[in-house]
């Protein structure tokens, strides 16, 4: 007999697995929304005028073929043992902590914690961070984390401008800080108008500044107290803040202890891979009554609906892109994941296994230092923690040959000495073989000697709260951890459909290698001989993006959405330089852009002037054009988010861009709705001369319950000259990150997406996306007012929904939002870019199944706010009130005035495998106004359940 076989292909990715809806589920849909095909769709949806040409052609890897390929790629870096130091070091990450945290969907895959009722689990994992970080800087206040050490600089920078009562313009920076803290901070400080004066504190004038930061222990390895420079810093009105190290500060006298306003640093020691440059948590803490002034999130302590103790992030207005030009920072982004892996190395070391760690490493630095010494070389600093610096005279360049033919890096410190750091990671296998390098064939045992004065030795406790003291038995942290995450609701139990934050599949394979050491144990400033498979990826994955986008060079180095707004800015501004058009500083910001952007305009400098929106949510090209002329030669650039933050692919794109050109600006494009223009639309090809990419949100990286992120630029070809550089790899520009290629070990993610979906499978991909906007806009029409449709009746990859007509029945946003928890959801984005809406966005990853049970939800709640509207029960006695319903309302004497089944399991929620919020609807006001944001102390949780 004839045999017909299969074209079924099970290992196409893109439409296998990355792809939510099957072809006979997607016929269903598109019925529903009312055309015959998804072709049909797209031209009703996109302008035609828009449309790239030319299809993305590449031919997708299956998932074995792409992990195949990137076990290759990784054999080409080589890993060695680098002893550079500059704030990135060897640890040991427990596998508990790997396995449980960093490769588990339940953690890498939740999203912010804005809704703290479904949060609780990273919320705490959180505070302790905040906790573990306030106790060993010896600050009151600590955040829930920033991107990495420089940045984090940067940031105190500009808040110690804020919050010094000193008129000087002028901020001082210790020369032993790392050189990326240093440029890092330059870059912050120019458009700024701040000087910076680098020098030794012997040099500073305390008079002369506004503030000024220290490094401690320094680069090259000094330990300084610089309590009398503090001292003199107050005594003129300026902030002294101190970049610090957490491990060293198990041993050595706190920044609090000196008198430091502000301390900041990299928990990446606490056993986070170096992943040649990230992602690495950072973090600030700050005196308690410069609050209200620090950037980033702060997790705080309040109390839910029923009084019982819940977390929440605590002084929102501190999401700085809530308040536009007006912001002080455009912290968006933080690095949630690294944080609390970060707090689970505390957890599970505890106090005295961190101790015994920075003994060891410490010790071992002593004994290397002695060895060297006793053979007649000098070793600076006097006093040191982990690092010293060896003068090698002309032997520089043989004495680090040495050490690689041995497997060990060194850095190299001007052109006459080399520096070396120890590590968690340092045995007696790597001191044999460095101390080899400089022919030295014995070390000295341990002796016990400190290498720096008693009196910077630390006298102080430090995490005494009793979850620091847990048993460190592996069965209870790995039950602890699944405590917490159980606590949670990531996209391995639903659909998040979060409006403009693309909660996507993070898919397995795209996951595994960044765990892999030849990818995880490279250090970011190894030589580029070392990191030839990271170049490859990279290159790759710069050549795939460009192509995609349309435009002609890319930057990797910015670690965040945010950060890639600022450093497109700063591209266009170095560009208008060049050009001796210095003068240009006038940046046309419609209503409907991200809100991030006047916010990161702000900080470069540049004057925001808001451009009005048209009835149906498009921008007002006449208004644009208004103030585009009144600008003239003072316009420096123009920052729309296409499609629109409304949803809508507007049809005046290229003339808004052809009117900024005009005056000789240039365009900057937000990237964060790329995922509605993959395939379909190149920015670079319709007006754009700059765009961020929030890999984090299109290109499948992982949003981590608040971070990591990534937001690289591309850029045409006349601003490519004018990129973020970096100490480490030149460049003209200054650089806007720690690290060259920012959190280089998570590109690997995007790379392994683009490599399984090919070109054809994006392109699908955005067409999905598409179609389950709209089928949801289609099924919810009558239902809910849909707001921002295009010309033709269609949304982009979002739509939202209008809840405001119900609040003249007393039914609110946020009832809607915390309703849907009982149905097992995410709410949308709620009140933004419109008050009193909620935006949704599927994403194309969803099935049919899932979007149906969303909707389910919704019609179920639009069900009981006609039971409002109608006088059948009162607001505040309905189940949108009380929501969302615990395990503790299920079995508590039931008084309400709607059913127990009705109140705990709606429509849409499973019954089986519910998910029962750990607390009720948490008091947001309470919280502020009773502000705690490290662990509270055990009797309080008694007081709690009084």
């Amino acid at each position: 007999m004839r045999f017909t076989p299969t074209d079924y292909n099970p290992y196409d990715f893109a439409n296998r697995r990355h792809i939510g809806p099957s072809p006979s589920e997607m016929d269903e849909m598109l019925k529903a929304v009312g055309v015959k095909s998804l072709d049909q769709l797209i031209e009703e949806t996109i302008p035609a005028a828009i449309r790239q040409e030319e299809p993305l052609d590449w031919a997708p890897l299956a998932e074995h073929e792409l992990l195949a390929k990137m076990r290759a790629v990784a054999a080409k870096n080589r890993v060695m043992t680098s002893l550079i130091g500059q704030g990135y070091y060897g640890t040991v990450t427990p596998p508990a902590i790997q396995r449980n945290i960093l490769e588990n969907p339940a953690w890498y895959t939740a999203y912010t914690p804005y809704q703290p009722e479904i949060a609780q689990g990273r919320l705490e994992a959180l505070l302790n961070y905040q906790t573990m970080v306030a106790d060993l800087t010896g600050l009151p206040v600590a955040n829930a984390s920033l991107l990495d050490e420089a940045t984090a600089a940067a940031e105190a920078m500009t808040m110690a401008e804020r919050s010094a009562k000193s008129k000087a313009r002028a901020f001082f920076v210790d020369r032993n800080c790392h050189p990326q803290t240093v440029e890092v901070i330059r870059t912050r400080a120019l458009p700024l108008g701040i000087e910076v004066i680098v020098g030794s504190p012997k040099e500073l004038i305390p008079g002369e500044v506004f503030g000024a930061i220290f490094q401690y222990p320094g680069t090259y390895g000094h330990v300084t107290d610089f309590a009398d420079a503090i001292d003199a810093l107050h005594e003129a009105k300026a902030i002294a803040v101190v970049a610090t190290d957490l491990l060293a500060l198990c041993l050595l006298k706190s920044p609090g202890e000196m008198g430091a306003d502000i301390a900041v640093g990299s928990a990446q020691r606490f056993g986070v891979p170096m992943g040649y440059g990230g992602p690495h948590a950072a973090f600030m803490s700050c005196r308690d009554d410069l609050k209200r002034s620090m950037p980033g999130r702060i997790v705080g302590v309040s109390i839910d609906a029923r009084g019982n103790k819940a977390y929440r992030l605590s002084l929102q207005t501190r999401e700085q892109h809530i308040r536009r030009e007006k912001a002080t920072s455009n912290v968006c982004t933080a690095q949630a994941l690294l944080a609390v892996m970060a707090s689970f190395y505390a957890v599970f070391h505890g106090p005295n296994g961190l101790r015994a760690i920075a003994e060891r490493v410490h010790f071992n630095t002593v004994r290397v230092a002695e060895a060297l010494r006793a053979a007649g070389a000098k070793v600076a600093p006097g006093a040191f923690f982990d690092t010293i610096t060896v003068e090698v005279g002309v032997g520089q360049q043989g004495i680090m040959a040495a050490a690689r033919h041995r497997g060990i890096n060194l850095r190299k410190v001007g052109r006459d000495r080399v520096g070396i750091s120890l590590d968690e990671t340092t045995g007696e296998d790597v001191i044999t073989r460095l101390l080899d390098a400089f022919g030295i064939h014995e070390a000295a045992p341990m002796s016990g000697d400190l290498g720096f004065p008693e009196a910077m030795l630390r006298q102080t406790p430090y995490l005494t709260h009793p979850v620091f003291h847990m048993n460190r038995a592996e069965s209870e942290m790995m039950r602890y951890m699944r405590r917490l995450s159980d606590r949670d609701l990531a996209l391995d139990r639903a659909m998040i459909p979060l409006g403009s934050c693309t909660m996507k599949l993070n898919a397995a394979a795209e996951m595994m290698p960044i765990t892999w050491p030849e990818f995880g144990s490279l250090h970011p400033f190894a030589p580029a001989n070392q990191a030839e498979g990271y170049a490859e990826a990279i290159a790759d994955l710069s050549e795939k993006l460009c192509t995609i986008t349309g435009y002609d060079a890319m930057s990797m180095q910015p670690n965040s959405g945010a950060q890639g707004e600022y450093a497109g800015l700063l591209t266009i501004q170095a560009y208008h330089r060049a050009r001796g058009e210095g003068h240009r500083s006038v940046c046309l910001i419609p209503v409907s852009a991200h809100g991030t952007n006047p916010a990161s305009a702000q900080m470069a400098g540049m004057k925001v002037v808001v451009v009005k929106s048209s009835p149906n949510g498009d921008v007002d090209v006449e208004d644009f054009r208004e103030k585009a002329a009144a600008a003239g030669d003072t316009l420096a650039a123009c920052m729309i988010t296409y499609p629109s933050t409304h949803g809508v692919f507007e049809e005046t794109v290229r003339e808004i861009c052809a009117i900024t050109h005009q005056y000789g600006g240039q365009v900057y494009i937000d990237g964060a709705n790329m995922n509605a223009m993959v395939g379909l639309v190149k920015p670079g090809e319709i007006g754009g001369d700059v765009s961020h990419l929030n890999l984090h949100k299109t290109f499948a990286i992982p949003h981590g319950g608040g971070g990591p992120g990534m937001g690289p630029i591309g850029v045409k070809a006349h601003l490519a000259p004018y990129l973020p550089g970096h100490p480490e790899t030149g460049g003209s520009e200054g650089p806007v990150s720690a690290a060259p290629y920012g959190s280089a070990s998570i590109l690997l993610i995007s790379w392994a997406y683009c490599l399984m979906m090919g070109g054809e499978g994006l392109t699908q991909a955005t067409r999905v996306a598409i179609l389950n906007a709209n089928y949801i806009a289609a099924r919810l029409r009558g239902a809910y007012p849909v707001l921002f449709m295009g010309n033709r009746g269609r949304v982009a990859h979002e739509c939202i929904l209008d809840t405001r007509p119900f609040a003249e029945a007393g039914v609110t946003v946020d009832d809607i939002a915390k309703r849907l928890i009982d149905n097992g959801f995410h709410a949308p984005t709620m009140s933004w870019p419109v008050a009193g809406t909620l935006m949704v966005e599927p994403t194309e990853s969803e099935t049919k199944a899932e979007i149906d049970r969303f909707i389910t939800a919704l019609l179920a709640i639009r069900a009981e706010i006609k039971a409002v509207e109608a006088g059948e029960i009162a607001a505040e006695d309905s189940p949108l009130r009380h929501a969302p319903h615990t395990v503790e309302d299920l079995v508590a004497d039931w008084t309400r005035k709607y059913p127990r089944e009705q109140g705990c399991f709606p429509p849409g929620a499973f019954r089986v495998d519910k998910y029962w919020p750990p607390v009720g609807r948490v008091d947001n006001v309470y919280g502020d106004r009773n502000l705690i944001c490290i662990c509270p102390p055990v009797e309080s949780y008694a007081e709690a359940a009084e």
